[in-house]
């Protein structure tokens, strides 16, 4: 083997050799190399894109799940990352101010911005109401700021200070401003725009200050709900909470029904092609029809909607009664006068009415006309009765009082219940939930079959929901009719449609059209982080974004560098081969040399 000599003459003169190393451990030390830097690459490679990659669906729930308890908890005002948003829904009997707060958007522009409401220290979700309405200022607009004080001065002191000028603020307004005339609407409006600012460091102007119309209102509401079910979240694999979907990675959104006092509301999303319309029902969805996008850009269309919403006034659960009444009332009296009858103007000849539960007596008020009535608990009765308050139509595609309604696929679609709908199932009949035509029908049925006297009986014992009162109890026959009879002979709902949840909170929560309304007020705000999100990686890491966004240069870059190392250990296997040939010669001319001396030695 050769050897290589070192000597140091100071102080001493000292000597030793170290071997040279073959091409053969080098090439294996080379080789081990290249095995430690293709594993060690492909755990880099396995990590991210579990980081990276869609997680499962049992974690996506628990992701879920722990969102949904996070948001039951105190806001953390101290973090520096929370943005605030503040909304005025000026009603008609008063007005309320809701804190909403959402962190950095995460940097996916598929992705919605994740608002929830702000909640104080005590978790409690942090909301003010004052009476009466903004309506009330139609003579004194001047004075329209003065009455929004207390509100904002609220939201004042839970925003952090910091946060005020960069925190929005949108005032809406909605059934009491619609009656006022157009002139006094814009003067309340004007002192709002002109006021505000002078006294708060909220982002506000102009245009954050108007009057929504119905429409407007109903498609809040359907964000909202469908915001905090997680409908919005684009996925390539629907979980065991998006049961189906309407194209590949967008979930099944739901539709909304809302029964009221006063009024109904129906709101769900409809396909780009329907049915051949004539030229009437045409321009009648249009106005009905709302399609907006809620995606940070108009160029991303994954959150394109097209929504059917539309409000009947006089439908709502307590203004129904009020025209059930008059009907019974004219009908009664019309008859007493042809026949000569005197049905219900004594308690003694009461009209015995199908819609009250048996034995249950009241009196109807008209000006100066009196009925007398008396419950006969007909539950079958009652909703032929009612039939005629729908005021339908005769064409195919309309639904309550002749108004246009988009086709809805009962086979594929899932609606939910709020107020009354939920109301009937649930404080009463206790079957609230997931709703079933036939079941709700034979409770209903039983419960106007009862006495009166046992229905007082059973709620002073506690039978029923802690909500239901003595108003409940008289008119849940009627409502419960009426419930069905919308649902069913109004909107067309099959009778044993499936996908019907009646509930009055989501998530624990109570969900308000406000929420819907930030949402899309705010849909813009993505595009500022992501811009600085852009800043950010610029100046970050060059492996990141490589690996990231650009994998596929960064294989190459992988390969280029193996194929290197390759053309390396082949370069040195050839210079390997070409000193063992030269070398051969030199060990012939060496052992040719010694020879002779060794036999020159040994010849004397």
């Amino acid at each position: 083997m050769a050897r290589i000599s070192f000597s140091f003459l100071c102080p001493a003169s000292w000597y030793f050799t170290v071997p040279t190393v073959s091409p053969f451990p080098r090439q294996r030390v080379a080789f081990l190399g290249l095995f430690f830097i293709s594993c060690l690459l492909l755990l880099m490679l396995i990590m991210d894109f579990r980081h990276w990659g869609a997680s499962s669906p049992r974690d996506r729930q628990y992701e879920r799940y722990l969102a949904r308890v996070g948001d039951l908890e105190a806001t953390d005002t101290e973090d520096p990352d929370l943005n605030y948003g503040l909304v005025v829904d000026c009603g008609s009997s008063g007005s309320r101010i809701f804190v909403y707060f959402w962190p950095r958007h995460n940097g996916n522009p598929h992705d919605l911005l994740d608002i929830k409401q702000m909640r104080d220290r005590n978790s409690q979700p942090v909301v003010k109401k004052i009476k009466p309405g903004i309506s009330a200022m139609a003579d004194t607009p001047d004075h329209a700021s003065d009455y929004l004080r207390p509100l904002l001065s609220f939201a004042a002191a839970h925003v952090p200070v910091r946060k005020h000028k960069e925190t929005p603020l949108y005032i809406l307004c909605t059934a009491g401003m619609r009656l006022l005339p157009e002139r006094k609407q814009l003067a309340i409006l004007a002192d709002l725009v002109k006021d505000l600012p002078l006294e708060f460091d909220f982002l506000f102007s102009q245009s954050q200050a108007e009057v929504i119309s119905g429409k407007q209102e109903g498609v809040y509401a359907w964000i909202g709900i469908n915001f905090v079910l997680g409908r919005f979240d684009h996925e390539d694999e629907a979980d065991a909470e998006a049961p189906q979907e309407l194209v590949t990675g967008r979930r099944r959104t739901v539709g909304i029904l809302d029964m009221g006092g006063a009024s109904l509301q129906i709101a769900y999303e409809v396909p780009t092609s329907t049915s051949v319309l004539s030229p009437q029902e045409e321009e009648a969805a249009k106005i009905l029809l709302a399609e907006f996008n809620l995606g940070c850009d108009v160029q991303h269309t994954e959150h394109v909607y097209r929504v059917y919403v539309t409000t009947f006034l006089g439908f709502g659960g307590n203004f129904a009664r009020q025209r059930y009444e008059d009907l019974v009332l004219n009908e009664t009296l019309s008859k007493n006068r042809l026949l000569g009858h005197r049905t219900g103007l004594s308690p003694d000849n009461p009209f015995l009415d199908p819609c009250l539960p048996v034995g249950l007596t009241d009196v109807v008020e008209r000006n100066s006309q009196v009925l007398h009535v008396r419950g006969r608990g007909d539950w079958a009765a009652c909703g032929a009765m009612l039939s005629p308050l729908l005021a339908r139509s005769n064409t195919s595609q309309a639904s309550l009082n002749g108004i246009y309604q988009s086709p809805i696929d009962f086979n594929n679609s899932e609606f939910y219940g709020f107020s009354e709908f939920f109301y009937c199932t649930e404080d009463v009949l206790r079957i609230g939930g997931r709703y079933h035509g036939p079941t709700f029908a034979k409770a209903a049925q039983d419960y106007c079959g009862m006495a009166w006297s046992v229905l007082t009986q059973r709620f002073k014992n506690g039978l029923f929901s802690s909500h239901a009162d003595e108003h409940r109890l008289k008119y849940q026959c009627f409502k419960s009719a009426w419930m069905y009879q919308v649902l069913h002979e109004g909107f067309h709902f099959p009778y044993d449609y499936p996908n019907l949840q009646t509930a009055q909170l989501v998530y624990d929560r109570e969900v308000q059209w406000t929420l819907g309304a930030i949402l899309y007020k705010t849909r813009f705000l993505p595009l500022r982080d992501l811009r600085q999100e852009g800043v950010r990686q610029a100046h970050g890491s060059w492996f990141r974004l490589s690996f990231v966004y650009n994998h596929y240069l960064f294989f190459a870059c992988i390969l280029v560098v193996l194929l290197a190392i390759i053309l390396y250990l082949l370069r040195l296997r050839r210079i390997h081969h070409r000193q063992t040939r030269a070398s051969a010669p030199l060990n012939l001319l060496w052992i040719e040399e010694v020879v002779p001396m060794i036999g020159v030695q040994v010849g004397p």
